[in-house]
């Protein structure tokens, strides 16, 4: 697929749902509108007492007064990054994730200035980086490994500007190339048990 018609794409596949339902939480997809389209992503403090340390999209849970799923997104993302809401050019969204924690997250999707300027609020992001949406596409899913019950079990990752992206994120990422480019990324739920220690990344819960 010719990396320069990325965004192109997205506009022309993506729509926002027609059957709105209020989810639990809303994450904001940025993607930079340029010839090859990067991806806003995040780390989480280490600090946090959810999902620390992991990465993730700007986002967060709905709150008694926010009037839509595309209004948490924004507003999330400006108190995680500075983000301008004014600076997204909003193209749809996807279909509804479940979370570890049960709760439903909406992914909303839309396109940002490359040059845009951004601050990580320091109680909840620790790193505020962009990886190329032609390299998540053709990253290989990296085994990753998650105790649960004194077992390992082996999700699919993917390794990009020296972090790992996997779980929701990934899945959303997932979702956004199938439904924004028509592209269908192989992603198991599962992986065996990678062949050789150098591959394994721990995480310990």
């Amino acid at each position: 697929m010719d990396e320069h018609s990325l965004t192109r794409i997205l506009q022309q596949q993506l729509r926002f749902s027609s059957k709105i339902k209020s989810a639990d939480a809303a994450v904001l997809i940025a993607i930079t509108n340029e010839a090859d389209p990067k991806v806003l992503l995040t780390r989480r403090s280490a600090y946090l007492s959810n999902h620390a340390g992991e990465v993730s999209f700007p986002g967060g849970k709905r709150g008694p007064q926010d009037t839509s799923n595309i209004v948490v997104a924004l507003l999330e993302a400006y108190e995680e990054t500075a983000l301008n809401p004014f600076d997204v050019q909003l193209i749809g969204d996807l279909p509804m994730q479940k979370a570890r924690n049960r709760m439903l997250v909406k992914p909303v999707v839309g396109l940002i200035p490359p040059e845009v300027q951004l601050t990580p609020q320091p109680a909840e992001i620790d790193r505020i980086f962009f990886a190329s949406l032609h390299s998540l596409m053709n990253a290989p899913p990296i085994p990753y490994e998650v105790r649960y019950a004194h077992q390992s079990l082996y999700f699919p990752s993917m390794r990009v500007e020296n972090e790992i992206v996997w779980g929701l994120t990934a899945r959303m990422l997932v979702s956004l190339f199938q439904y924004g480019l028509d592209y269908q990324k192989e992603w198991p739920f599962l992986l065996n048990s990678p062949a050789f220690h150098s591959n394994k990344i721990k995480y310990g819960k």
